[in-house]
């Protein structure tokens, strides 16, 4: 018997549910704290940035910033039972590059600001099993291996809340810019954004139902920009941030 298209869709969707919980299960390894890292996104495979969205001014606001994804074969991504993943550079990674205008549509005098362009990974969306979700709340630190060209960027991280527009956010600083290296931050650092401004009050995100993760590049400073990316996880071990 053929599955309709919706219900074959559905199947795929509860599968990939399972394998994601049976994946978490063993990780925490009967441990309380995890010692292996959880990956959220790792562009080691040609279609991996099919799983991502691309969001710029342009196709939000009608601004003329814009943006891709692009992904670079490269070395084998290697994780480490410690909790990092690492290897040979170059690894394969995505290049987020593009172009950043400030320049306002001349038929929409509401607009008022542009000049921002961001990258996330698609919320997957529910099964017969549940919404797939990440729970970070075993780890304390996200970690990000990146090759950034020294822009202000941000990780924005989405979990489920009241208010849908909600994002918690925090500056992707990186410490060798144009070189290959590993940032963690806490998770405890991120702040509550609306629209990309704090507001209160500041509540911590639910790390126990994260739906996605991403890079977003919000200094409106004209000009090109870009940004490599090779893994985003969650991880217990930041003792190799530098």
């Amino acid at each position: 018997m053929l599955l309709s298209p919706v219900r074959a869709q559905s199947w795929r969707s509860t599968w990939d549910y399972v394998k994601h919980q049976v994946v978490a299960a063993v990780r925490m390894d009967g441990q309380n704290e995890p010692h292996r890292a959880l990956p959220l996104i790792q562009f080691d495979r040609a279609d991996a940035p099919d799983d991502c969205r691309i969001i710029t001014d342009a196709n939000t606001s009608g601004g003329f910033s814009y943006a891709s994804l692009v992904y670079t074969k490269g070395e084998e991504h290697v994780e480490h039972v410690d909790g990092y993943i690492g290897g040979k550079e170059p690894p394969s990674h995505a290049v987020f590059s593009g172009e950043i205008s400030n320049k306002l549509p001349e038929n929409n005098p509401s607009i008022e600001r542009t000049g921002f362009a961001a990258w996330r990974t698609r919320e997957s969306g529910s099964s017969i099993l549940g919404n797939h979700v990440w729970n970070v709340d075993p780890y304390t630190h996200l970690a990000l291996r990146i090759k950034s060209d020294g822009r202000k960027y941000f990780v924005n991280i989405k979990s489920e809340s009241i208010v849908p527009t909600d994002l918690h956010q925090h500056l992707l600083r990186a410490f060798r810019p144009g070189t290959w290296e590993t940032v963690y931050i806490p998770f405890s650092a991120f702040a509550r954004t609306n629209y990309g401004f704090i507001v209160e009050p500041q509540r911590e995100m639910l790390r126990q139902k994260v739906t996605s993760v991403g890079i977003g590049l919000a200094d409106r400073i004209p000009g090109p920009f870009e940004i490599c990316i090779a893994d985003i996880y969650a991880t217990n071990r930041p003792w190799r941030s530098r």
